[in-house]
């Protein structure tokens, strides 16, 4: 049987997991970047978690687009209940990182203390979930990839 395939791909490497790395990279250090202007009231750790939360979302949207084509034309990929775990849990993660970057907008200190903080948390919390259903998807399920022939 083969491995439910990626749509979105270029040079038969799928898309997805490859923008996914930079939001997650993003969303985590915006907490840490948020935990440590917490910490010192340093302005630069404020305007850190700003930047890293924007940069975070604009990625992640792109990741978003190349997975929703990936569940929307992969019907293998949709009959994985994993997958829609995935799906759902990373649209709330970014749908709160986005009204996180609106937050990051605000005074240093409004932006960070405590909404931007428990905001940060609960994203990463998400992407722990989300991310073990994604390794499940690759690992268990082998979505995206590619048969082993020769």
């Amino acid at each position: 049987m083969e491995n439910p395939r990626s749509t979105a791909r270029i040079g038969g490497h799928p898309i997805h997991p490859m923008l996914v790395t930079v939001p997650i990279a993003c969303f985590v250090g915006t907490l840490l970047t948020d935990i440590v202007y917490w910490q010192t009231a340093e302005m630069t750790w404020a305007n850190f978690s700003a930047w890293l939360v924007t940069v975070g979302v604009i990625v992640g949207i792109l990741a978003a687009i190349a997975g929703l084509i990936d569940f929307l034309w992969g019907r293998k990929i949709r009959e994985q209940p994993t997958a829609w775990l995935h799906m759902a849990g990373n649209l709330v993660a970014l749908v709160l990182s986005f009204f996180n970057m609106l937050v990051h907008t605000r005074d240093a200190w409004t932006s960070v203390v405590p909404t931007g903080l428990i905001l940060s948390a609960l994203v990463v919390i998400i992407l722990l979930f989300t991310g073990w259903f994604g390794w499940s998807l690759a690992y268990r399920h082998h979505v995206g990839v590619a048969d082993e022939t020769t």
